[in-house]
């Protein structure tokens, strides 16, 4: 199969529906990220069929969790992923994607605009300093990749909504990660941990999902200085 093939039907086995422009748009994002990767790091991923199988239909399981008007934070989006997928598939969905590199951010910016993607934004600030003025801001969060389940939270929670949830997108080995991760679960106002197991299409590749519904607001004094959650994560 080529890659639009490999798109489509690995949308279908996800169950979800998509328009032509949407297939589209994924295939030009495609291009402008490989396009830009030559001069700048952005993914280890180079073949154009794998960025449709590990990077695209992987970002696509997060799309059923998305309803129509919310607002979703992508928290070190780093080349767009998972959002820049999520906003094409998602178009009555809000997104802000966030990441400290300036560079990664304005690829992101060229990238929305060149897809012509209104419901998506790309800032570029440090998480920790974001969540000051943005605190229970957003419906939803997710994050793919990004770093330990502990400091990812706290970096992450505060900017959660109570009745929102936080989506880490994980490797399928990540018991041992989530369970270092509950005390910081429980301070941060998100107690329970539901994992959710799942197979990417046509890469066989199995992953996580860590689902976090946020039950309570989190206390003030988080987020901490991120050196600080670095040496003494929760």
């Amino acid at each position: 199969m080529n890659e639009r093939m490999l798109l489509e039907d690995g949308l279908k086995q996800l169950s979800l529906s998509f328009s032509p422009q949407s297939v589209e748009k994924l295939l030009r994002f495609s291009d402008l990220l490989l396009e830009k990767n030559r001069v700048m790091n952005l993914t280890a991923v180079t073949d154009p069929t794998e960025v449709v199988t590990r990077h695209f239909l992987d970002c696509a399981v997060l799309a059923p969790h998305l309803p129509a008007g919310q607002t979703v934070l992508d928290v070190g989006t780093g080349a767009g992923f998972p959002g820049v997928p999520l906003a094409i598939l998602c178009p009555d969905t809000v997104f802000t994607l966030l990441d400290a590199q300036r560079k990664r951010v304005d690829f992101l910016q060229e990238t929305i605009s060149a897809l012509g993607l209104s419901n998506c934004t790309a800032v570029h600030a440090r998480a920790e300093e974001f969540a000051k003025a943005h605190r229970a801001a957003f419906d939803v969060a997710v994050s793919r990749a990004v770093a330990e389940l502990r400091v990812l939270c706290e970096l992450t929670l505060p900017m959660v909504r109570v009745g929102g949830a936080f989506y880490a997108m994980k490797a399928a080995d990540c018991m041992d990660e989530v369970g270092s991760a509950a005390h910081a679960f429980a301070v941060l106002g998100a107690p329970a941990a539901e994992l959710l197991h799942y197979t990417v299409p046509h890469a066989g590749v199995e992953r996580t999902m860590v689902r976090l519904q946020k039950l309570e607001d989190t206390p003030d004094r988080y987020p901490r200085r991120f050196k600080k959650i670095q040496t003494d994560p929760l």
